[in-house]
């Protein structure tokens, strides 16, 4: 479509002479392009000058696309030589600029459009001179070792587009920031004597693209953002940045990368540069660190310029002025920098593309976002406007009324005071969107304290998270809400005691306090924590990344399932090459889906067996996610698994689909080599020692204490002939075992079996195994004098329970359990869970429809005791705090500890009496058997 037929909108002659006169000139085009350049021309004298010098030009630019006119230009910059480069590249500047500043007055583009056509030229302007200035550097034979084919890459020289023109954002007057850098790694030996050509280049090229001649000038080129500016050369060593970035970079240089990009040269250098940069630049852990950062970097480029008080149009700066651009930039920059370490998706350059990505991961709300978007557009527009006039890189509003006139007519407003009214509320409109994200909040007078709770705090003073001298501030900030939040606990000085302990076991606070400050609902979660769950917090203070988790979107939604969270995980961990770092990240992700389970059971969202559920859900999830990791990295030394592979099944209660906050993992691993004697890789191993030592590598990627802690205490003693057995078993042996080796508590265990990872036709032979084998076991005589047995040695050797032990002890957890697996095996079911197990017994007719009854009571009352301390830190219920005792009670459904203590033996009397009976027991107290996963 041809430009007239796009015109939207024009500008009003300010000057009307001026615009008259341009009009005349150009009598032979369209009425409507006639009109847009006589209203351009009669606000900007630049312009106007500009269609004076590119008449022919312009005439035959505007007969066609916009687009089109662009392409032109650039492509014919192509093939010139460098003598011919500046003048070329003058005239492609003016004609550029001439035909963009047009489409976007007349509506033709949109703002995106209009500063991709000017960072184009700029990328073009700064690859050309680059490449054709180090020809001439390999041409005088200065850069050591360099062929004349090595220009094509610029000898390993990059330019980084840092800014607005890294983001494709460039304003029409714009300068364009650069970081020029050279890869050392092509000049062994001569890196020095390279860096001196690069020197050379990069001062040559600033000077062919900023010199003011009679063409004019390209762009003006800052080179300040590079490392250390003040003390280091206008190009400098990757290695050397490197280095830089790691131990002294700042968070306005983390800022600046998110929109860096290699625009010229060595590309694909450039590129993995700043991808060595992904650690410093995305933190791996929410960061609201950066909003304290990102505030102070505000004030002092404010007091810098002077720009501090009321917003008062007359000299305003549109770009850095409260209101201004740079405030959406920095909103939109810093929630980048928040959240963008756990989520590449927020990894964009642009600043409306990063306001859309932040609105659809629910950092930023969508209404809000837009009317950002919109506001962000509106002062662009103005922006472009400002410096359209004269050309001049400038964002400050006129001082003048007359000034102000040209601007209105400029933006096509007839009207001068409602173009203000609109200006001044858009300005104040960006301040208010922006200004309570960025500004600490003030502090709150301190509550009154017992003597006992100001000797704690008191006590605060040195601890390691209050160290630095801006924890100290912030937390300072915090503390009288904290302290209000604490002292309106069930048991005040309890819960200050608990987050005493919280406090002491943090090794660090700017982070953990910033992110407070922005989240002040995590400080209602961490008191509730304290006033109810003290063993939680201590381990929030060990892990305290886990609460990003909370702020991170989805941490209150219902839960996903096993199979939702192993595809989640399975494609973080896809992300990441190291495979260290994948266990780091699959730990990292672990702990909060356990910290959110734990949550939601203290507050009482789910229940006792809604999180024993949940719990083995993620961990058979985290098995299912780190099998194919694991592989992978053993068979890079040693080759593909020989055979079919391996299955993991998982046991105990994990089979059983029903875990605690503190459960171990059973698991047993069976491989089919399928006559396949060894693996094929760089050291290969037989089958039997590479299942072991494989399987050796998961238990270690499980229970492993790195940066961010172990997953899981792993048990693999269910394995054929236990520890006397090899730790993975060939399916072969294993049938052979199971039907003529194995004891009776073999077969019971196998009740529980479950594959969790590992080939899944295997996995299904397993388990068709596993069904034919109970229904082939099922039948014997001996299984209940067996398990009689077993009951009473275990008993024997346990000794008598304590009053509030729900694992041990008759009609307790394992007594049923083991009750239920015996059901499971005479029923020849396939049922893995305990209701499930007892149901297949009742329908066998191995249990009555009362006993099933009152095995189901005691199991579950049992369970949510046992779930609920377990999460608490403790057993001794006599010894719970107010807190931790109304969450017991609210868990077990009673008025009081004396009543769920006698409403806890009745209960497991009657159980025991029912495994007493089944068991043939009758009259004996010889205990229970089995053992819990």
């Amino acid at each position: 479509m041809s430009f007239a037929a796009r015109l939207t909108r024009a500008p009003i002659a300010f000057d009307a002479d001026a615009g008259a006169e341009v009009a005349a000139e150009f009598a032979d085009l369209a009425p409507e392009l006639r009109g847009l350049l006589a209203g351009t021309a009669g606000c900007s004298p630049y312009l106007k000058g500009l269609m004076a010098r590119e008449a022919d030009w312009l005439r035959d630019a505007l007969s066609g696309a916009p687009e089109a006119g662009i392409d032109a230009v650039l492509g014919g910059l192509e093939g010139l030589e460098l003598d011919q480069l500046g003048p070329a590249l003058r005239q492609a500047k003016r004609r550029v600029a001439l035909l963009a500043g047009l489409a976007d007055l007349g509506g033709v583009w949109a703002l995106a459009e209009v500063t991709t056509a000017l960072t184009r030229l700029a990328d073009r302007a700064v690859d050309l001179g680059m490449k054709r200035l180090v020809a001439e550097e390999i041409r005088r034979g200065k850069l050591p070792g360099a062929a004349p084919g090595d220009a094509a890459t610029a000898g390993g020289m990059v330019a980084l587009a840092m800014g607005k023109m890294g983001a494709f954002e460039l304003n029409y007057s714009s300068d364009i920031d650069l970081v020029c850098l050279f890869d050392e790694t092509r000049y062994e030996g001569a890196a020095l004597e390279a860096r001196a050509a690069f020197i050379r280049v990069t001062r040559k090229l600033m000077a062919l693209l900023s010199d003011l001649t009679a063409e004019g000038y390209v762009f003006r080129t800052d080179l300040r953002l590079r490392p250390d500016a003040s003390a280091t050369p206008v190009c400098l060593s990757m290695g050397a940045a490197e280095l830089y970035y790691e131990g002294e970079g700042r968070t306005w240089e983390r800022a600046a990368y998110i929109k860096a990009r290699a625009c010229a040269g060595d590309i694909a250098a450039g590129e993995r540069f700043l991808a060595t940069l992904t650690p410093f630049v995305w933190r791996r852990h929410l960061d609201f660190a950066a909003i304290r950062d990102a505030h102070d970097m505000r004030l002092r480029i404010r007091s810098h310029k002077g720009l501090h008080g009321p917003i008062t149009l007359e000299g305003h700066d549109m770009k850095l002025g409260p209101g201004g651009i740079r405030e959406i930039e920095f909103f939109t920059q810093t929630r980048q920098l928040i959240a963008g370490g756990r989520d590449p998706e927020l990894r964009v350059r642009g600043t409306v593309e990063g306001l859309a990505r932040l609105a659809g991961k629910g950092w930023v709300g969508a209404e809000e976002a837009g009317e950002l978007t919109a506001l962000y557009c509106a002062h662009r527009e103005v922006e472009h406007r400002l410096q359209m006039v004269q050309d001049a890189q400038t964002h400050a509003l006129p001082m003048a009324a007359e000034g102000f006139d040209r601007l209105a007519r400029f933006c096509g407003a007839p009207d001068t005071r409602a173009f203000r009214i609109g200006l001044k509320a858009r300005l104040e409109r960006v301040a208010a969107l922006t200004e309570d994200f960025f500004a600490p909040s003030e502090s709150e007078a301190l509550p009154e304290l017992s003597e006992a709770a100001e000797r704690i705090v008191r006590g605060w003073q040195g601890l390691p998270a209050l160290r630095s001298t801006r924890a100290v501030e912030i937390f300072d900030r915090l503390r009288p809400a904290m302290l209000k939040r604490l002292m309106r606990a069930a048991d005040p000085e309890a819960a200050l005691r608990a987050f005493d302990g919280f406090l002491a076991g943090l090794p660090a606070g700017v982070q953990l306090f910033s992110l407070f400050e922005a989240n002040p609902q995590l400080i209602d979660l961490i008191v509730d924590i304290c006033a109810t769950a003290p063993a939680l917090a201590v381990y929030l203070s060990r892990n305290a990344g886990v609460l990003d988790g909370v702020i991170g979107g989805g941490f209150f939604a219902p839960w996903p399932g096993r199979a939702a969270l192993q595809a989640e995980l399975s494609a973080e961990l896809a992300r990441y090459d190291d495979y260290e770092r994948k266990l780091d990240v699959a730990r990292a992700r672990a702990k909060e889906w356990h910290f959110r389970i734990g949550v939601h059971h203290l507050r009482g969202l789910i229940e006792g067996f809604e999180a024993g559920g949940q719990y083995a859900d993620l961990a058979a999830a985290v098995v299912g996610a780190l099998w194919e990791p694991c592989v992978a990295e053993f068979a890079a030394k040693h080759g593909a698994p020989p055979g079919r592979g391996a299955v993991v099944l998982g046991m105990g209660s994990l089979g059983a689909g029903r875990l605690h906050s503190d459960s171990d993992l059973d698991l047993i691993v069976i491989y089919d080599p399928a006559g396949v004697e060894a693996s094929d890789g760089r050291r290969p191993l037989a089958a039997r020692a590479y299942y072991a030592r494989l399987t050796q590598a998961l238990v270690t990627a499980l229970t492993a204490q790195m940066a961010q802690g172990r997953l899981y205490e792993v048990d693999m003693r269910l394995r054929p002939s236990g520890r006397q057995g090899p730790v993975a078993t060939s399916l072969a042996a294993f049938r052979d075992y199971q039907r003529s080796e194995a004891w009776t508590w073999e077969h019971l265990a196998l009740t529980r079996a479950r594959p969790l990872a590992g080939n899944p036709e295997l996995g299904d032979e397993v388990e068709a195994f596993r069904r034919a084998l109970l229904a082939e076991k099922s039948g014997g005589d001996g299984v209940r004098a067996d398990v009689a047995d077993m009951r009473a040695r275990l008993a024997a050797a346990h000794g008598a329970p304590e009053a509030w032990d729900v694992k041990r002890g008759p009609g307790r957890l394992m007594d049923i359990e083991l009750l239920a697996q015996m059901a499971a095996l005479q029923a020849a079911s396939p049922a893995r869970g305990v209701e499930a197990q007892l149901r297949a017994g009742a329908k066998a007719g191995r249990l009555s429809d009362d006993a099933e009854a009152a095995l189901l009571a005691a199991y579950r009352l049992c369970w949510r005791l046992r779930c609920a301390t377990k999460l608490l830190g403790t057993r001794d219920v006599a010894g719970l705090g107010e807190g931790a005792r109304a969450m017991l009670l609210r868990e077990t459904d009673q008025p009081d500890v004396a009543a769920l203590a006698a409403r806890l033996a009745a209960l497991c009397a009657a159980a025991a009496r029912v495994v007493d009976a089944a068991l043939g027991t009758e009259g004996t107290r010889d205990g229970e058997a089995g053992r819990e996963g």
